[in-house]
């Protein structure tokens, strides 16, 4: 029978069986300690606890060592492994990261996910969506820390906490010439251009300081071709002859044939003259360059709100506009269903006034 007695602000419970480790643990309320310590029994009486082995694992790694051993042995495996690993490493550097895996609480991340969500003043406030997906990371974390690395969590905290809304589905676009205005396209290239540098060798104020961030904005707009793949793109797979690229390994798991505009036929072509990289990587710019180039670039042309990703949404609706049918439209994007393909079809409601005569 478990012993559970009040002590200060918390409850605690002690259960002590034959053959069995002991089990003790506290509790901000007392119905947790009663489902805790019936939950343990049950797992005591169909020889399910952890072993010693596995009790003192927890005490000794914290939550961050979970991190930073996830980021070498599961995250390297994954499609988009180099942007978890930057965010695994911004994870260990939040207190949480501190805390036992032993005495992990529900409150613990409660407090972590409202923290992220009002910012402070090392953070700004992050949304609903992004706060989910660390989430869902640090779930995922102590699952596998459980199930294979024989580290004892009894109930993994996030998911006894509630989570944030999920943001709205985006639908930005680059928004055309206003006036004596340039459209966003052309001010965000602008600024995108390599600066030549001065006599000292420095280089011109303006303009971006890496030469491929341009040219993948481009082919993005051009391709609706995703981050991760513009930059896993390797000059075996580009047939310029025959207008398309072809890409083995995709979001969604399946290969596709991307289809070449003349215009991105002409950014490639500009690109083979360039000395090529021993990989053989045609875009030679990492994920973080490239965000930091967009940002900056964004910045100084005075666009706000407007992600990389918003490029794929405005090459969907773009090459919507060319290609009626809907099954070519997902052959070129890469989306399996219509719905799917629904959410980056954004066309403007004045080019549909124009059809409606």
């Amino acid at each position: 029978m478990a012993a559970i007695w009040k002590r200060g602000n918390y409850w605690r419970v002690e259960i002590r069986r034959l053959g069995q480790p002991r089990q003790n643990r506290s509790f901000d309320t007392k119905a947790e300690a009663d489902a805790w310590a019936r939950q343990v029994e049950a797992k005591m009486d169909r020889g399910e606890l952890a072993d010693l082995k596995e009790l003192k694992e927890a005490e000794r790694n914290t939550l961050g060592d979970l991190l930073l051993r996830y980021s070498e042995k599961i995250s390297p495996q994954k499609k988009g492994g180099d942007l978890e690993i930057l965010r695994i490493r911004k994870l260990c550097a939040e207190p949480i990261a501190q805390i036992k895996v032993s005495e992990l609480r529900r409150k613990h991340m409660a407090d972590y996910r409202d923290r992220r969500l009002a910012g402070d003043l090392e953070s700004k406030p992050v949304s609903g969506s992004t706060v989910n997906r660390e989430l869902n990371l640090l779930s995922h974390v102590l699952n596998v820390a459980t199930k294979e690395w024989g580290i004892h969590v009894a109930v993994n905290p996030v998911s006894a906490i509630r989570r944030p809304k999920e943001n709205r589905a985006r639908c930005r676009r680059l928004r055309r010439p206003d006036g004596e205005t340039p459209s966003e396209e052309e001010r965000l290239l602008a600024q995108l251009e390599v600066k030549p540098r001065t006599t000292s060798g420095a280089y011109a104020p303006g303009g971006c300081r890496n030469e491929y961030a341009r040219p993948t904005v481009m082919l993005a707009i051009e391709t609706a071709m995703r981050r991760s793949e513009l930059l896993g793109l390797l000059w075996p797979d580009v047939h310029l002859a025959d207008r398309y690229v072809q890409l083995h390994d995709s979001k969604n798991g399946e290969p596709r044939d991307v289809p070449l505009s003349t215009r991105a036929v002409q950014i490639l072509t500009e690109l083979s003259k360039k000395p090529r990289h021993a990989s053989g990587r045609v875009l030679l710019i990492s994920p973080e360059a490239l965000k930091k180039s967009f940002t900056r670039a964004c910045e100084r042309a005075g666009i706000k709100n407007l992600h990389f990703h918003d490029l794929r949404h405005e090459a969907t609706s773009r090459i919507a506009e060319r290609l009626d049918n809907v099954l070519e439209l997902s052959a070129v994007t890469g989306h399996k269903t219509v719905q799917i393909l629904r959410r980056y079809y954004h066309p403007r409601a004045s080019d549909l006034a124009l059809k409606l005569g």
